[in-house]
């Protein structure tokens, strides 16, 4: 039998001045099996920092083919793909292929090294593309 996830809730208050945002919000959270409560955490704060309409958590480390975090149009198109961790450069690709906006949150002791073996490819990309990163 397949070990279930736990739910975590969090009320969440943000305010940006600068931004003139002010937003109060509960979430559920949830921890996958394999996942730390470090990741599940940055994952929250992602969610936190880019809350706007249609903004939800998808099923993460279950489904590899979806971001963690997406904000979907009603007709279906990506306006927002958020990764959490250090993806490779070819997923990155795909992301800015399908969002509007693509957001990475690294986390971790590893996230020099992660950046260091992708930066190069990740930038050759975003130059062929006029993307900005």
């Amino acid at each position: 039998m397949a070990i279930k996830p736990v739910i975590y809730r969090a009320r969440v208050t943000r305010n940006d001045i600068d931004h003139d945002q002010y937003d109060n919000f509960t979430v559920s959270v949830a921890l996958h099996p394999s996942e730390t409560l470090e990741r599940m955490m940055a994952r929250l704060i992602a969610y936190s920092l880019n809350y706007q309409e249609f903004i939800t958590f998808t099923k993460g480390l279950s489904s590899p083919d979806e971001p963690d975090i997406q904000a979907k149009a009603l007709n279906d198109e990506f306006l927002l793909w958020i990764d959490v961790g250090e993806p490779q450069h070819l997923r990155i690709k795909k992301a800015s292929r399908r969002a509007k906006s693509v957001k990475i949150y690294s986390f971790n002791e590893k996230s020099d090294t992660w950046w260091a073996s992708e930066r190069k490819k990740i930038i050759q990309y975003v130059k062929e593309n006029n993307s900005i990163c």
